[in-house]
């Protein structure tokens, strides 16, 4: 088997535009949650999220680009755009026939998708852009992605819910060990901040309107996000002979299914698909030193992650650091995990490892050091970046340190 690096990243998020805004407000543990600005709130009931207020699609793209490109396409091609310029990788025809384009998205184009219904139904308009399908199509992304750079090698999205970026990285990771591709593009992206978006998610009675407190005892839901991240995949010779900055390797990746409830997170899905990671980095439990955990800030979720944690790590998991970033950059759903990638990334290169921010009332239940409040350094040489999806579905990233 190969071994995989990463060698580019680009980021999106309520934290800044672009991956140094990103890792900066990290490590100041800075909350892009707020009053929600980008649509009218008044109808709302619930008033806040992390907006990627930063974000203007018509500072980086042309007006033909913008009349295909749905607000989740945007970003995406943003992250793309950044994670190929820091990788310096140069996809000719040989290289784009061996790379695979896969990214993770749980809504697709839920903008274009909301605005016309609006028209259809509230206006009584009878016809449409030509444009709406190719816009709000769940492929729009990975399939502009191709365009843009010339990707003719395995493509695909991928959508299992808040798991959707960790199952496309895994499936990327795979393609390149194994020797089908030599290159990926791969991660996440999402923007459900529409006015029919954020009320099908108040109906689930899961949101917060006063903040996002991951493991806090006074948790009392999540806080919807938008963004996108990309990585770069590459393997490691190739990487090494063209002098690619190489950003931290991807060692294992774990996928299960709880077969349970459609909504209720459980423990053993969870669990195994931690220590199916671990095998397939050939890692022991005492090995991880960071866990980016998945940790939405509903009472039932962070329970049952942290119950996940001490089986699979028993009397290590106190002393592993574990902490929520989306505290900080909210839930972004389809691209939760590419935006936890990067902070897991962040870890590893540099020893900061981000905090669980608004942690103000220790949950005896948790038994965890969630890094509260501040980022902490420490040495970090591998780590494990947990997503639990709506749906039973799960995926695990096991990430190590790049040691030169």
């Amino acid at each position: 088997m190969r071994r995989v690096v990463i060698t580019g990243l680009g980021v999106v998020s309520a934290l800044g535009t672009g991956r140094v805004a990103h890792l900066q407000g990290l490590r100041e543990g800075r909350s892009g949650i707020a009053p929600i600005s980008l649509i009218d709130p008044e109808r709302l009931m619930v008033k806040i999220a992390a907006e990627a207020k930063q974000f203007r699609g018509e500072d980086h793209f042309d007006r033909p680009q913008l009349a295909l490109f749905d607000r989740v396409t945007e970003m995406a091609m943003f992250c793309a755009r950044e994670a190929v310029a820091q990788s310096g990788i140069e996809f000719d025809e040989a290289l784009g026939l061996r790379t695979a384009t896969i990214i993770g998205t749980a809504m697709g184009g839920l903008h274009t998708l909301d605005e016309n219904y609006h028209a259809v139904y509230h206006e009584k308009k009878n016809r449409v852009h030509p444009l709406i399908i190719p816009r709000l199509m769940a492929n729009a992304p990975v399939s502009q992605i191709t365009m843009e750079y010339g990707l003719t090698g395995a493509a695909w999205s991928v959508s299992t819910a808040c798991s959707s970026s960790n199952h496309a990285i895994a499936q990327a990771f795979q393609l390149v060990r194994s020797g089908a591709a030599d290159a990926a593009v791969t991660g996440g992206t999402e923007s459900v901040l529409c006015f029919g978006g954020i009320k099908a998610w108040e109906g689930l009675r899961v949101m917060s309107n006063d903040g996002c407190r991951p493991f806090s005892k006074n948790r009392n839901g999540m806080v919807l996000g938008e963004g996108a991240a990309i990585l770069i995949l590459e393997e490691l010779e190739r990487a090494r002979a063209r002098g690619a900055p190489i950003l931290g390797e991807i060692a294992g990746a774990g996928m299960t299914a709880d077969a349970g409830d459609i909504v209720a997170p459980a423990v053993d899905g969870a669990a195994r698909a931690m220590r199916l990671a671990l095998a397939d980095a050939r890692m022991a439990p005492g090995e991880i030193d960071y866990i980016n955990a998945h940790g939405t800030a509903t009472t039932m979720n962070d329970r049952t992650e942290a119950e996940a944690i001490h089986l699979v790590l028993g009397e290590q998991a106190k002393a592993v650091l574990v902490s929520s970033t989306k505290s900080m950059h909210g839930h972004c759903i389809g691209a939760a995990g590419a935006l936890e990638a990067a902070a897991t990334l962040m870890a590893l290169g540099e020893g900061v490892v981000p905090p669980t921010i608004n942690h103000d009332q220790t949950d005896p239940a948790i038994g965890l050091d969630v890094v509260p409040n501040v980022a902490r350094e420490a040495p970090v040489a591998a780590a494990l970046s947990n997503s639990f999806a709506f749906g039973g579905l799960n995926a695990v990233l096991a990430f190590r340190k790049w040691q030169g």
